[in-house]
Parts: structure tokens; sequence; C-alpha cells
């Protein structure tokens, strides 16, 4: 078992890719603290654990809306009373925000939004950084999406949420090298969950038609593409990661089982990172002096 003896925070926990994770965790021996808004919800995931696979392995439940301040400190003060120490941190949660042109966007709702997939990510890993780094070790996973590395028309709320969330897995990467902490980001790909289910809902004159067809033909994608995000956090939870930090991982597109042999070449290089497109960059001389 790769997460034997690690302990694990997963938000969002009772959504579609949230319960997957809490499963490929527990299956792994990563004792769980899930977060999530819905008790209801959260204890069908818990009800589902199979019996600890791993000495000593417990899930902790806790319930509130993260993009509430005293949520988030209500979740770390039971981390703190259950577990000893802190090795992940897998910041899941997220919605969809408005669909449509951010003229047509209720910006209050636009703001939630934004809170919500970058603040409190932003927030969590500030305050339970320390806990991992007074052990010099941890894990710190991100949950990107559509429209983080590029403009996604009509999801303007989501899209900057999820750019600022790269950038700040980024920064906050070469922040922790010292102390022994990991930070990664994963491109999931289309899944389908509830917030895919809204895009269908909004329709294709909202949601526009190129991507409301794309998630459309997506919608039946099933157990497949949440295995392949877990397997991927999984990895990025365990030691076999180590010295692996600053990253934008796909689950779909990207070799991510190659990269354990391959960390020397991937310390020594920009690649799955966000970068400017200089005019040298694609062969033009706009820029020569």
């Amino acid at each position: 078992m790769n997460l034997a003896g690690r302990t694990c925070i997963i938000t969002g926990a009772s959504g579609g890719l949230g319960r997957h994770l809490a499963a490929r965790f527990w299956q792994e021996g990563s004792s769980l603290l899930l977060a999530g808004r819905s008790e209801e919800a959260l204890k069908i995931v818990t009800e589902s654990l199979p019996s600890a696979p791993s000495p000593g392995q417990k899930w902790v439940m806790c319930c509130g809306d993260l993009s509430n301040p005293d949520a988030v400190f209500s979740l770390v003060a039971k981390a703190k009373e259950q577990f000893s120490e802190l090795t992940i941190l897998v910041n899941n949660a997220a919605v969809q925000g408005p669909i449509g042109p951010i003229w047509e966007n209720d910006l209050e709702h636009w703001e939630e939004t934004l809170r919500l997939n970058l603040l409190v990510p932003a927030r969590l890993s500030a305050i339970l950084f320390p806990w991992m780094a007074a052990k010099s070790y941890g894990k710190i996973i991100n949950i990107s999406g559509g429209g983080a590395t590029g403009p996604r028309a009509r999801f303007s709320a989501y899209s900057a949420a999820k750019a600022g969330l790269i950038r700040l897995t980024e920064t906050l990467a070469q922040e922790a090298v010292p102390f022994g902490v990991d930070v990664n980001a994963i491109a999931p790909g289309v899944l389908p969950t509830k917030m895919l289910g809204e895009i269908l809902a909004a329709g294709s004159n909202r949601a526009g038609k190129a991507e409301y067809e794309n998630v459309r033909k997506q919608a039946n994608s099933g157990e497949p593409a949440f295995t392949n995000v877990a397997n991927l956090a999984v990895f990025l939870a365990s030691a076999d990661s180590d010295g692996i930090t600053g990253r934008l991982i796909s689950a779909v597109w990207d070799n991510w089982q190659d990269l354990a042999k391959r960390k020397m070449e991937l310390q020594q290089s920009d690649v799955y990172t966000l970068r400017r497109i200089v005019a040298r960059d694609r062969g033009l001389d706009w820029d020569d002096k």
C-alpha cells in the first residue's frame, strides 16, 4: 500500500471525484479527513469504505461550507484533534460558477466561485503548511480544471480561479522546497460530475456550442475517467513522487507513470508548467534587438 501510515485531508469529498479519491486513498492505506457540505452525502461515502486495510487507519468527517473562514478553522481544529501529523492535502472542492458571457453573469456569484475555487485552497494551504513543514515532509495536491491553461469563453469565473490555482501551485512549490513539501496540480480532464450536468442544463446558447457538444460526448465517460485521476493523485501523494513539485500534470494526456524515473530531467526543465509564449518561441524575430 503506497499511502500506509499517511494522513490526508480531501475537500469536496462527497462529490463525484471526491468519492473516488477517498476510496482510492483508503484502499492505499491512508487515514482520511473527508470534508464536504452535506453530512448525509459524506456518510454515504464513509459507509462505502471497506474495513481498514492498514493498522491504525481511520476516517473522520467534517461538514461545512469552506468558503466561510470559520469552517476552515473548524476543519483544521478537527484534523489536529484526530491526527498527530498531516501528510497530504487534496484541494478538490470546487463549483462551476456562472455560465455565459461575463457581462451577463451575477458578479456576486462570480466572486463566490473565485473564493471557493482559489481562495479556499490558498487559505487551507497557508494554514496547514506549517504543520507539514514541522515534519519536513508533505504533499499538497490541487485539482485544476478546464480554462486553467487557455481561454474558456463563457466560464470566466471558473477559468480565472483555476488559472490562479496553477500559479499558486507553482509559487508555493518554490517556497516549500526547503521544507520538504511537494506541491502539484492535476488536470483531470472532463469528468461525469454534477458540474458537467450543469453545463448540459445550461444548454448550447449559454455554454457555447463547442463546449456543450464536447461535454455531451463525454457525459457517459464513467469510472475510467475517475480512476485515471485517482491513480495520479495516489502517485503524487506517495513517496514515489518525492521531489516532483510545481507541476500541472494531466491525468489524461501525460505519461505520468514514468515520472518517478525522470525526476532529474523534470527538475531541470519547465515541463508541465505555465509560461508566456514570446515571438521567438514561434520562430518570429519581433523581439530581436
